[in-house]
């Protein structure tokens, strides 16, 4: 397993906000978390990324138990994880932007650019332009891009297609679709049409517990079945 998660509690002060989750992800699976909105999916996240330490439990990363271990220790580990609100350098550019996220990896900005631009070949166009101009849908790809470099051995995503127009979400769910199969990945996600066809396996979160797991393909892919489960 490339994540074991195993008891994790997680809390803000004197409030539970994860309690007694435990899962698992293989290599090369990729993994979908769904719930409403104060599930605990977005704290679970955080918690497997190193930005908040557990209460109790234990995170499992490639291996070596994680615990206490910072954010910017997991990236160079091979974990990287992207944020919700599509957040970028806005008065850098773009290329500048791919430059930082290839700076700790080593990668070369030539390489780090192929990357980026692999999994979308229109971010080409703007390399040179202000990220701040960019749509939400070419900052999500952006973000997908410069987690990929570096070759990492997962991937954390939080709501890749929040608040995107229709036509966004079909290019962001081209993208995860080209890397499915091709990294671990454990993602959060509401629109229930992306996670019927390109989960692996779903968990569904209410009130920071881990309520269930849809494993079966027929029963992943039948978008009733999905709904009937949450």
């Amino acid at each position: 397993m490339i994540l074991t998660v195993a008891d994790l509690d997680v809390a803000y002060g004197k409030a539970r906000a994860v309690s007694g989750v435990s899962l698992h992800v293989a290599e090369g699976e990729m993994v979908f978390i769904v719930g409403r909105n104060g599930a605990g999916k977005t704290t679970l996240l955080k918690t497997v990324a190193g930005f908040l330490a557990p209460a109790a439990g234990t995170v499992t990363f490639d291996g070596r138990v994680t615990n206490g271990l910072p954010a910017e220790r997991m990236a160079v580990r091979g974990l990287r994880y992207v944020f919700q609100d599509k957040r970028v350098f806005s008065q850098l550019t773009v290329r500048e932007n791919i430059e930082l996220a290839a700076y700790p990896t080593g990668v070369k900005m030539a390489a780090a650019i192929d990357t980026v631009v692999g999994i979308h070949p229109g971010i080409r166009r703007f390399l040179d332009s202000k990220a701040g101009g960019l749509s939400g849908g070419q900052r999500q790809l952006l973000l997908l891009g410069r987690a990929l470099i570096g070759s990492p051995k997962l991937l954390l995503i939080d709501e890749p297609t929040e608040g995107l127009a229709a036509g966004t979400i079909r290019e962001v769910f081209t993208v995860l679709s080209g890397m499915k199969g091709h990294l671990s990945m454990v993602i959060v996600e509401q629109n229930l049409p992306v996670v019927s066809q390109l989960a692996d396996r779903i968990y569904a979160m209410r009130e920071g517990r881990i309520l269930g797991e849809l494993t079966e393909p027929a029963d992943i892919k039948d978008r009733a079945k999905v709904e009937a489960f949450l």
